[in-house]
């Protein structure tokens, strides 16, 4: 596989200025445009365009591939458990790997919980030569509680110090240090097996620094990037990640319900699974799922315990 030093005219120094910058492979120089790499690094778009189109030339991974290979992929596809069977039942067995999965929603309606959840159930699964499988848990929120990774974990029979120990916890700060810290995630799954990437509050960065219809285009031009970022590191890696949204009220509707996820078309597109978490009676809460490229939609009920996620 070629790297960045292989590329004419790149350096060590020139190399480490793009790692840094979140260009770490040559498929994401090939994958950038001149504006957004000349804005990155030291060089002018004419310097910048002649980098992209050598680092597409070199890129193994940019052509097209069979249907068969495809198919050979997806058979090694996992699902983690949510805790809830009629939840799992819903998703095909689970939350699936190779594939980004959002669930949204208003606060207090589960989707922390889950995160929670998931980060415990995915370390239940078969690791190669015998490795419990880590997971990576971006908090833009400052939600992640260790407290209740332990509850989870003993209830499941895992012990908690080795729960914890096997969950990488960063807070994102900004939406460059969030797209950053998805960067790095690939350099954990290359020394540990990592089965979940959890982004609790995917938008909430987003929303913060890019306000008011003016700076929407350049929002949504950054967070189709950290979305593809997410999408290259799901199926390199194969493993799940699993996105937390909030909702907003559309003043346009007149009927139904008024809330939809914010991220607009572009996440809309990009997500893969799509489920809606809703309040309901005492501790349960009602998912539906909205979108899934292999099922119906369809909701289920389920409780947010002591114990964790469960019917």
């Amino acid at each position: 596989m070629a790297e960045l030093t292989d590329l004419k005219g790149v350096g060590r120094s020139t190399a480490e200025e793009l790692t840094d910058s979140g260009y770490s492979t040559v498929k994401s120089v090939a994958t950038a445009t001149p504006p957004e790499l000349s804005g990155a690094v030291s060089m002018g778009e004419g310097k910048a365009g002649k980098l992209i189109r050598r680092a597409q030339e070199a890129a193994e991974d940019l052509g097209f591939e069979l249907g068969t290979e495809l198919m050979e992929r997806r058979g090694e596809v996992e699902r983690i458990p949510t805790g809830s069977d009629g939840l799992d039942e819903m998703l095909g067995g689970g939350v699936e790997t190779q594939c980004i999965t959002e669930f949204y929603g208003e606060f207090r309606t589960g989707k922390t919980q889950l995160s929670h959840q998931l980060s415990v159930n995915a370390q239940t699964l078969d690791g190669e030569e015998g490795r419990t499988p880590h997971v990576v848990y971006i908090d833009t929120e400052h939600t992640f509680r260790p407290e209740r990774i332990e509850k989870m974990a003993e209830a499941v029979e895992i012990e908690p110090d080795r729960a914890l120990q096997n969950i990488h916890v960063a807070r994102a700060s900004t939406t460059d240090h969030q797209m950053l810290l998805a960067e790095k995630t690939s350099e954990i799954a290359d020394e540990e097996e990592v089965k979940l990437v959890v982004v609790d509050g995917l938008m909430s960065n987003f929303r913060t620094e890019y306000v008011g219809r003016g700076a929407l285009a350049e929002r949504q031009q950054k967070l189709g990037k950290h979305l593809n970022g997410l999408h290259d590191l799901a199926e390199d890696h194969n493993l799940a990640v699993f996105v937390t949204n909030h909702v907003q009220s559309d003043p346009n509707s007149f009927f139904g319900d008024p809330t939809k996820p914010i991220g607009g078309h572009v996440l809309g597109h990009s997500a893969t699974v799509r489920v809606y978490l809703r309040k309901s009676k005492k501790e349960s809460r009602k998912a539906r799922l909205v979108d899934h490229p292999g099922l119906p939609p369809d909701s289920v009920k389920f409780k947010i315990t002591e114990e964790g996620v469960r019917d």
